[in-house]
């Protein structure tokens, strides 16, 4: 009425002609709508196809179709007359066909912005649990399909998802069925979007259902402000709505006061909303009910009754109007593509001659902003998010409350005034709503199997991770030389270590090896001082000597593996542990061969006599070490020691230590040692039944046994142990087998020097051979 009004003041637009319109109802039924359209067509109650009998005031144009099934329903009719049918619904990219629907025009524009922008404001408040409630037409399908995509870029979840038909109320089991999804999701935000009267179905119930603490987010064209007639309307208190940016319309708001059914007595609906609105009629002659006051105006009622602006659907109305209005205009400028009819003084217009200028239109409206109907064209809408808010007494209003402008850069595109929202009464506060609770630090999110993946558990972060922030996805590593705290939120740095001499460890053991060392010194300077004695001279003086020193050195080698690891330390650890106890092993050997030529060569006529006193034994100590010692070129020449740093075994130290170059050449050395030490062991349980008096084979026996036991058990604790355990478990071994063999070797001897010297004389050793003689 505005816009037509308008139109026939402007007298440079369509002068010397008025403008006028008509006004059917549209019903969600294809029977009605068609009979609506026939009715239309013919000009008379009784529709007769192909028969027009209005003689007067016909029209050309058809501005309708708030959603596109009743813009589909009536196209198809009025195709068949090429008549121009302009729709100001939301836009339908199905209607945009040119070739399905050569005959509509859509005054709203396609935008793809709206579902960025709601996806922006639910990342501003961390809502990532939210529902979305659609018509169950093209327009729903494609914004649930763009609103998914949006969501899953921002790590948003569907919660729940509920399509209405257009132009069908929800049953009530429908209903329930909806408010028990609601329910059970435990959803909290839902997203409105669609056809106005399908939606309004989810509100307006003859049976008020309560949906506390359900926030709604819509759009201004779904309309969920309270109406006349209602029931229940506070469930979409602190609703945020986006509403398309608009430009006031200059004169609106004084047509808006000014206007009465008094001044349009042939508007039925005018009167109609009068009653309704303000409880009385504007005629006494109309119905039984009071006479409203000639004063009565629009702009005294509530948001519930009337916009107070110019919403975007009123918007796209009265632009279509003005496209119209320009195209006629146009038209009757240019007579040359004019056919006009002469009946009574009345110039009839061909409704299809329209389409060329409808299609090239282009204009700036009142309020200074340019309209196109060309169908390719693109833009981006601009948003204001209002809040709507209800008060006791019945009236409702929606406050301005933030923006969403898509061209403007992302950090400055959307604004929110959060302390001016009024929020739910269920709501304090805007209030992250998930599927799951947001995981705390030192924990990280595990998807729940068969749910989206907004719905997780918190499981704590593995071993040498941290999560410092509450809500990670994953657990991040720690630096190598960091390791993280107890509640795995942060990393502390790691201690170096290594088997030191400061620490208790580390001291017991070289003062063990220290002592050992001068033991077996002060063990050697016994056999030196008593020399000439039948018990040193026996079982060959020279490797006495050679093992006493053997052995010294075995007890400070194990001085080499205390200490912070050196090149020059590393290489000599293994090597020089290797070498010594090969010494040590190949002179048991010795003399437990020597001990079984000694006897062999008391028998008559025996050819051991000439082995026995010769130099072989030494030579056999240099072979075996000599064997030894290549092995150990070897192994330092192709992969040698080299200090290393272990930042893994032990998670809260980074432990220094020799790495071995190469395990093989270290079994290698060992193997070697064990297999001296195998023969040694044979060798002596052989000698074991011998005469005793001066015989060491029982000694050497037993000194074998608690020697391979030491070496045996040390191989897999050495591998069961890491860092400086490791150390100080191969320095034990160490230790504890060159004292088992010192003790078991030479304590005994050292007894007889030392405490019974009687039996250290020649008289005893005549007495043991004279035995033998006779056992011979």
């Amino acid at each position: 009425m505005f816009a037509v009004e308008e139109v026939n003041r402007n007298p440079n637009l369509l002068p010397n002609r008025t403008l006028g319109f008509h006004i059917y109802n549209a019903y969600h039924n294809d029977d009605k709508i068609l009979e609506s359209s026939l009715m239309w067509l013919s000009g008379q109650a009784q529709t007769i196809p192909n028969y027009n009998c209005e003689r007067q005031a016909k029209s050309v144009v058809v501005i309708g179709g708030a959603n596109s099934a009743l813009t589909v329903s009536m196209g198809t009719l009025l195709e068949l007359y090429k008549f121009p049918q302009i729709s100001y619904g939301l836009f339908d990219p199905l209607l945009n066909d040119p070739a399905q629907f050569p005959s509509v025009y859509q005054m709203a524009t396609s935008d793809t912005s709206l579902s960025l922008g709601m996806v922006r404001l639910m990342v501003h408040f961390e809502w990532t649990w939210v529902g979305l409630v659609t018509s169950d037409d093209a327009i729903g399908d494609k914004f649930l399909r763009d609103m998914k995509e949006e969501m899953v870029r921002n790590y948003i979840c569907v919660a729940i998802t509920q399509k209405i038909s257009i132009g069908q109320s929800m049953d009530i089991d429908t209903h329930r069925l909806f408010l028990w999804k609601i329910f059970k999701s435990r959803v909290n935000v839902i997203v409105i979007y669609g056809d106005i009267d399908s939606l309004l179905s989810v509100k307006f119930r003859e049976e008020p259902y309560f949906l506390p603490k359900i926030l709604w987010i819509t759009t201004r064209d779904s309309d969920i402000t309270k109406k006349p007639g209602s029931v229940y309307f506070d469930n979409f208190h602190g609703a945020l709505i986006f509403s398309t940016k608009t430009s006031q319309m200059p004169g609106f708001q004084h047509f808006l006061k000014t206007i009465n059914p008094l001044n349009y007595p042939d508007d039925i609906f005018l009167e109609q909303f009068w009653v309704t609105a303000f409880g009385c009629t504007s005629n006494h002659r109309k119905g039984d009910g009071s006479v409203c006051s000639q004063n009565a105006s629009l702009d005294t009622l509530s948001l519930s009754y009337l916009d107070e602006i110019m919403s975007y659907q009123s918007y796209t109305v009265y632009n279509a109007v003005y496209s119209v209005a320009w195209a006629l205009h146009e038209m009757l400028l240019v007579r040359s593509e004019i056919e006009t009819k002469i009946h009574g003084g009345n110039q009839i217009i061909h409704p299809w001659k329209l389409h060329s200028f409808l299609k090239n239109i282009q204009f700036n409206n009142s309020a200074g902003n340019q309209v196109v109907l060309e169908k390719k064209r693109k833009s981006m809408t601009n948003y204001d998010i209002l809040n709507y808010v209800t008060f006791p007494n019945d009236t409702d209003v929606l406050v301005k409350v933030g923006e969403f402008i898509p061209q403007t850069p992302p950090v400055q595109d959307f604004t929110i005034q959060e302390k001016a929202i009024v929020w739910h009464r269920w709501w304090k506060e805007a209030i992250p709503q998930r599927c799951s609770r947001i995981c705390r630090p030192g924990f990280h999110k595990k998807v729940q199997e068969g749910k989206p993946i907004c719905c997780f558990d918190c499981v704590p972060c593995p071993e040498g991770q941290i999560s410092n922030h509450t809500g990670n996805e994953q657990c991040m590593k720690c630096p190598e030389d960091q390791y993280p705290n107890r509640e795995r939120i942060y990393c502390l740095p790691k201690l170096v270590i290594f088997l030191d001499y400061e620490e208790p460890m580390g001291k017991t053991l070289a003062s063990i090896a220290v002592c050992f060392s001068l033991l077996t010194v002060l063990v050697l300077w016994v056999f030196v001082k008593h020399k000439d004695t039948p018990i040193v001279k026996a079982n060959n003086r020279d490797l006495s000597y050679t093992l006493l020193i053997s052995l010294s050195l075995c007890f400070l080698c194990s001085l080499l593996f205390i200490g912070p690891p050196t090149p020059t330390n590393c290489l000599l650890r293994q090597t020089t542990f290797g070498v010594m106890f090969t010494v040590a092993i190949s002179s048991i050997l010795a003399k437990t061969i020597t001990v079984v030529l000694a006897f062999r060569a008391t028998r008559p006529g025996s050819r051991s006599r000439r082995w026995v006193g010769s130099k072989a034994p030494i030579s056999l100590v240099v072979f075996c070490t000599f064997i030894q010692v290549m092995l150990c070129a070897i192994w330092l020449f192709l992969s040698p020691p080299f200090p290393d740093a272990d930042t893994h075994s032990d998670p809260e130290h980074i432990i220094l230590e020799c790495n071995e170059g190469s395990l093989i050449a270290f079994y290698f050395v060992l193997g070697y040692i064990a297999l001296l030490a195998l023969g040694s062991f044979t060798v002596a349980f052989l000698a074991r039944n011998l005469p005793d008096t001066f015989n060491e084979a029982k000694f050497i026996t037993f000194s074998m046994l608690v020697f391979c036991s030491v070496w045996i058990s040390f191989l897999p604790t050495y591998q069961s142990t890491k860092g400086k355990m490791m150390v100080a478990v191969e320095v034990f071994s160490i230790l504890s087998s060159s004292a088992g063999l010192l003790g078991c070797i030479f304590a005994p001897k050292c007894y007889v020097i030392l405490v019974q010297p009687e039996k250290n004389t020649k008289k005893t050793l005549k007495n043991a051979n004279s035995w033998i003689q006779e056992y011979s």
